[in-house]
């Protein structure tokens, strides 16, 4: 692991930006990485329910864990004790990195994605690979789904060698959770590629899939109907795919676009009261305005990204990527990584589109400190 000359504390307001859960998980992922304590106020400040959640605390706890336990690592609350539910306040003592066999639970339906998200990028700058296995939520609104970050390896791995692997063993969907998904991460032992996502190429295949379990009959036909009809799509490019009954209820109902340099994963969830068909539309509507621009990357990949184009600037390898759009939450994830890294987002605009690169990185033109995130790799801990 990185670890900064500068000690001091990193003040974090929580209601900046989007004012959500993106912002602690930011800021877990890179204190690990960098060294960097951080202290984080009003936690999830524009959210219905501020303050930590069962997810968020999974977070957290994922994040003490591969930071060498409590004897290493801390995260304590505003009065000093360990932090708990309902939180809304954090500061966060990090410890050594080691990669290692791991095991997260949610507890509940929230994301075990996010629990990835949390520690993926620490993982994979560690000097042992790692195996972990999450329960939780799999394909859950307002989170990354496994399907998205499966296929989205290669591309956030850059050029390299993919920096991890995903297989879902029990899908899981909110309201009930319970799926489960292996993880093995292998640290690239020439660090991690630049990003260079400028083209999609020509379009090699294109399917949409009803992932289902425990919901009425006919649902998912009517769903594949309204795609299969209005994007002109053959019957072998319309999936139902049911999953078996006590994976469920749930219903995801995905897009999956794939050119020769990019692959893009639109999703609409099922929920109570929300007929077949608006679902359907739901994921036409993003799949038509994706495939009416050029630029390669979709707004949820642009904000997923970040953090490897940051850290792989860092090594030197400086990359970029356009994207149909930066999303408020994309934006305040670039803020928080500024606050960790001594770089600056540029985001400009390109087409109908956003150009995004690395700005007034320090450390790249220093080759000392470049390579100072590289050679703390080889250190045993």
């Amino acid at each position: 692991m990185m670890k900064a000359e500068d000690q001091t504390t990193i003040e974090i307001d929580g209601s900046q930006g989007e004012g959500g859960g993106q912002i602690l998980r930011t800021a877990l992922a890179l204190s690990l990485i960098t060294g960097q304590a951080f202290s984080l106020v009003n936690i999830r400040a524009r959210r219905p329910k501020p303050g930590l959640m069962r997810q968020h605390l999974a977070c957290v706890q994922a994040a003490v864990a591969v930071g060498g336990g409590p004897e290493h690592c801390q995260a304590l609350d505003a009065g000093g004790n360990a932090v708990q539910i309902g939180a809304s306040q954090l500061r966060f003592t990090p410890g050594p990195v080691r990669g290692g066999d791991y095991e997260f639970a949610v507890g509940s339906a929230g994301s075990c994605m996010l629990v990835l998200q949390t520690v993926l990028w620490p993982l994979a700058l560690a000097a042992q690979p790692s195996n972990i296995r999450l329960r939780g939520g799999t394909h859950n609104p307002m989170a990354p789904s496994a399907t998205f970050l499966s296929r989205m390896a290669p591309y956030l791995s850059g050029g390299g060698p993919a920096v991890y692997a995903l297989e879902v063993q029990r899908h899981g969907f909110y309201p009930a959770g319970g799926g489960e998904v292996h993880v093995r991460i292998a640290p690239p032992p020439d660090g991690l590629a630049a990003i260079h996502l400028m083209e999609r190429g020509a379009r090699l295949e294109a399917w949409a899939e009803c992932l289902h379990a425990g919901i009425p009959k006919g649902v998912s036909g009517r769903e594949l109907d309204v795609l299969g009809r209005a994007l002109g799509w053959t019957q072998d490019q319309l999936r139902d795919r049911g999953l078996r009954s006590n994976e469920g209820p749930g219903n995801a109902l995905q897009v999956v676009l794939q050119f020769e340099h990019i692959t893009e994963v639109l999703t609409a969830f099922g929920e109570k009261g929300v007929g077949a068909e608006e679902v359907a539309r739901t994921v036409l509507r993003e799949t038509q305005a994706y495939l009416a621009h050029h630029a390669p990357v979709g707004e949820h990949l642009a904000d997923q990204l970040m953090i490897p184009l940051a850290l792989a600037a860092l090594q030197g390898k400086v990359g970029q990527y356009w994207t149909t759009n930066i999303s408020e939450h994309a934006r305040t994830n670039a803020k928080v990584i500024e606050q960790f890294l001594q770089l600056r987002f540029d985001l400009k605009p390109l087409g109908s589109g956003t150009l995004v690169t690395i700005q007034n990185a320090a450390l790249i033109s220093d080759p000392t400190a470049a390579d100072a995130l590289h050679d703390a790799r080889a250190v045993q801990i």
